[in-house]
């Protein structure tokens, strides 16, 4: 029985001292998706040391494999990719079951658009009702189809092509997943297949396609941030070290900025530009964190980070910003509890479509735990007093990562204990949190029935 049908991990937090200690957070979920997919095309073998083992990665994994990559872990830890060159791929004897992944199902369907065989894609109840359209309708112009569940859900079925199309294709929507599958989708297609992004996302694709050998070319234009492949070339493979995930460092930044007396060191946190709008936000707010031994690894920024104990304020954090920490905003909310004054976050769209609707969820939460929040269409607005809000609510996650740790996070600091009915999501993307959290003085616990 796979986590996402386990019986539920309801769990809670309750007040606790400062937190002490240097630190390490899983490796980057998008970076360890891309190096799995990658090192399965590439000839030649391919290390991934520091590959995060989530269930969402692990879920890329098997897909590979399914496709018929060589993917496993070695007794030494590493991850090592044995390619079967661009354009090897071969049809999948059974449905691709990405559970919550997001990001490995947009990706994936990309990966396989360009190449004349069947793909079906399936997951959990909460990536069942996330819409692909977007995916959906670019990858269509470069000759693929699809029958999908109405409004594009999942269980999926992408009917790839055997003459693909490049396109150039300007983004609607901010969207490093979109942007990706297109990029992906490239990589078997004659020619040069462009993205045009008005706003700039996360480049971990572009950044990884050109260590792996291929053409990548950005340039800016009139109309925002065009990124170019050359299709049809060959990979070849390469060592790979994959930083801290930002995202999940997002916890333990946050947890240490609001328990009086913290301070906390974590090393190996990947710095890319595209993907610290938090931090930008939390210094903007008065935030201590300070980045120590900055450096380039795999052509990624890299960096530890020492974060102490702050007096946050309120600020605005602008639309604009939203693609450099669209995963964030759970957290930052919770940040923004702690503030003094009122955290207007803009350009939330995109998080009506997470694995849950997360404006909404923590809007719930937050007010549910004493806090003063308006929520808009694409806003949330937080009130803060400057000091603990009241905690004590019992928080439905629906089976979204983000949140649940969000909450633990509040909980720590809060007045009252915070619960949340099931703590097993989290395990899709920061396996060990409690571990972790709890090893640095934190109070987290299971709730027993």
């Amino acid at each position: 029985m796979s986590k996402h049908q386990s019986i539920p991990r309801p769990l809670a937090s309750g007040t606790a001292g400062q937190l002490r200690g240097t630190l390490r957070v899983p490796g980057d979920k998008s970076v360890s998706h891309r190096a799995l997919m990658l090192g399965a095309l590439a000839l030649g073998e391919t290390e991934i040391h520091g590959l995060l083992e989530g269930e969402d990665v692990l879920r890329t994994a098997a897909a590979m494999r399914l496709l018929g990559g060589e993917t496993e872990k070695g007794a030494d830890g590493v991850w090592r990719a044995r390619g079967r060159g661009n354009g090897g791929l071969a049809e999948a004897a059974d449905v691709l079951d990405l559970g919550n992944a997001g990001t490995g199902t947009r990706l994936l369907m990309g990966l396989v658009a360009p190449y004349p065989m069947t793909t079906f894609f399936t997951g959990d109840a909460s990536l069942r009702s996330r819409p692909m359209a977007r995916v959906t309708e670019p990858l269509s112009q470069m000759g693929a189809r699809f029958v999908t569940r109405t409004k594009g859900r999942p269980p999926l079925a992408v009917i790839g092509t055997s003459s693909p199309i490049p396109i150039t294709y300007t983004l609607p929507v901010a969207s490093a997943q979109v942007k990706s599958a297109i990029l992906l989708a490239g990589l078997n297609t004659p020619g040069i297949t462009t993205v045009i992004e008005p706003e700039a996302t996360r480049d971990h694709t572009e950044l990884m396609l050109r260590g792996f050998g291929v053409e990548v070319k950005v340039e800016e234009t009139p109309e925002g941030r065009a990124s170019s492949i050359v299709g049809q070339m060959e990979l070849k493979g390469r060592r790979i070290v994959v930083p801290g995930d930002p995202s999940s460092a997002a916890f333990p930044i946050v947890a240490a900025l609001i328990l009086p007396g913290s301070e906390i060191l974590i090393e190996n946190v990947g710095l890319n530009p595209h993907r610290i709008g938090l931090i930008d936000t939390l210094l903007e707010m008065g935030a201590s964190i300070e980045v120590l031994n900055a450096r380039i690894e795999a052509g990624e920024k890299v960096g530890d980070l020492r974060v102490k104990h702050s007096q946050l304020k309120g600020v605005t954090v602008p639309a604009e910003r939203a693609p450099s920490m669209i995963d964030e905003y759970p957290i930052l909310s919770v940040a923004a509890s702690f503030a003094e004054g009122e955290t207007k976050m803009l350009g939330l769209g995109e998080l009506r479509v997470k694995e849950s609707d997360r404006l909404g969820a923590m809007a719930r939460g937050l007010a549910a735990c004493g806090v003063a929040v308006e929520e808009g269409a694409d806003w949330l607005a937080v009130k803060g007093k400057g000091k603990r809000p009241r905690g004590g609510a019992h928080i439905a996650v629906n089976l979204d990562h983000r949140p649940a740790m969000s909450f633990l996070i509040l909980g720590l600091a809060a007045e009252m204990p915070v619960s949340i009915d099931d703590g097993l999501p989290i395990d899709t993307s920061f396996p060990g949190f409690v571990e972790l959290m709890n090893g640095m003085g934190g109070t987290i616990h299971e709730v027993k029935g």
